[in-house]
């Protein structure tokens, strides 16, 4: 609940700042390590957006992958799970590095 407010805050903002009156549609990126479970926002928005200028609004939720650092070969690489092995050295010495964020990508406004 406490990250939807957070979004309909931001969202708010943005209205005021742009002069615009009502929210069509709202696109999230949502990282896989970001700790957001998908139905639980779609569930909250819908119920927190009442009497905003989001109210009724469209919420597209775009899952983005993680990243990754092998500490033994130095490789980058895209994952979606925080045990994955290096795909160029195969080991398990690796820093999660992304996928962890929630951002607002953008909003469609009358």
């Amino acid at each position: 609940m406490s990250i939807c407010e957070s979004v309909l805050e931001h969202i708010e903002a943005i209205c005021k700042r742009e002069n615009a009156t009502k929210v069509k549609k709202v696109i999230l990126e949502i990282g896989c390590f970001a700790g957001v479970e998908n139905d639980a926002l779609h569930f909250c928005f819908d119920a927190i957006s009442n009497g905003t200028t989001a109210e009724g609004a469209t919420l597209e939720i775009m899952d983005q992958c993680g990243s990754a650092t092998c500490f033994e070969c130095s490789e980058n690489f895209e994952t979606n799970d925080r045990l994955s092995l290096c795909p160029k050295c195969g080991s398990g010495r690796i820093m999660v590095n992304g996928g962890d964020a929630l951002r607002i990508k953008n909003l469609e406004v009358v």
